[in-house]
């Protein structure tokens, strides 16, 4: 795949194979649109992707994000809204030439948190739904831990959880690519580590 995101006339090759693929960067970084690429890329012809959003339009800023990131996918896509049950829906949406795309695991993980839940058992269910997908499945997540440490315990507790999610997904992943200013970087290309 030749990935044009956020980098001018710049072309970049990213292979798109592996069953499980983390798609990290920070705010703006471009992972979204990278993720949204290689889907479409992994896509067969007489399938749609799957489009599994996590956010939830709480307020006017995050409705029209919301719309931007659709906008965006355009009309072929299938758009499932999971705010919680993350690998119920995984399971259910993820077959051989239909890859699901899931934006953003931090959202998810906020929603987890929210609802009282205990994140390291939803990780762990998560993960035992990923050794059974029928096909590729793109996780895009918020990398919140290259930054100064949060001063309350609430923001710093949310961070290590990020962080514990990120390396998890990770050593499930085959493949794991970060994006710094629209520009691809791959960390991992290979086997899972389960």
């Amino acid at each position: 795949m030749t990935d044009q995101t956020g980098s001018g006339s710049q072309e970049l090759t990213i292979p798109s194979q592996g069953k499980i693929i983390l798609v990290l960067g920070g705010a703006g970084s471009g992972k979204s649109e990278l993720a949204e690429n290689l889907a479409a890329s992994m896509t067969a012809k007489d399938a749609r992707p799957c489009y599994i959003a996590t956010a939830e339009p709480g307020d006017l800023e995050m409705a029209a994000r919301i719309q931007r990131h659709q906008a965006r996918r355009g009309l072929n896509w299938d758009t499932v809204q999971v705010p919680l049950e993350l690998g119920f829906a995984i399971a259910r949406e993820s077959r051989p030439g239909r890859p699901v795309l899931v934006d953003c695991l931090t959202l998810w993980l906020t929603n987890v948190l929210a609802a009282g839940r205990d994140p390291a058992a939803e990780t762990a269910a998560l993960l035992a739904v990923m050794a059974h997908v029928g096909g590729p499945v793109l996780f895009v997540s918020n990398e919140v831990g290259l930054g100064i440490v949060p001063d309350n315990a609430e923001a710093r507790a949310f961070r290590d959880h990020a962080g514990r999610l990120h390396q998890t997904v990770a050593a499930a992943a085959e493949r794991v690519i970060f994006a710094v200013a629209g520009i691809p970087m791959v960390l991992k290309d290979g086997r899972a580590q389960r």
